[in-house]
């Protein structure tokens, strides 16, 4: 069972994420900000299969929060999810984790598709 981290502020996009991929058979742990992310990554030791993060957030970005978690975690694979399209420029550096951006509003068939073309390509 695939394991996936989603950091995102709004409550409401989080659990939709969340709903969708626990249907998939995903097991699914949550963060509202870029620094709760890194203590659920911490917690874990990185173990995760695939995060899926906000870029702007309140407090710690995702962006701000992957640029950490590349250097501890330097296998670890991450997903953007944002309403803002110029925000992915700011990630350039970070091409070795960032495996895509998908553009918000998502449905639930979205972010399922993406997710299970992202895990196949690890598997």
């Amino acid at each position: 069972m695939p394991r996936i981290l989603i950091v995102e502020d709004d409550e409401s996009v989080r659990l939709l994420a969340a709903r969708a991929l626990e249907r998939a058979d995903c097991r699914i742990d949550v963060a509202g900000d870029g620094q709760a992310g890194l203590v659920k990554l911490a917690a874990a030791n990185g173990h995760y299969d695939l995060v899926i993060s906000d870029i702007r957030m309140p407090g710690m970005d995702g962006i701000d929060m992957a640029k950490i978690a590349a250097r501890a975690w330097p296998g670890l694979r991450i997903l953007f999810v944002t309403g803002y399209a110029d925000q992915r420029e700011r990630a350039a550096e970070l091409n070795e984790i960032v495996v895509g951006v998908l553009q918000k509003p998502f449905t639930l068939a979205e972010i399922r598709a993406r997710v299970d073309k992202l895990l196949a390509v690890s598997a």
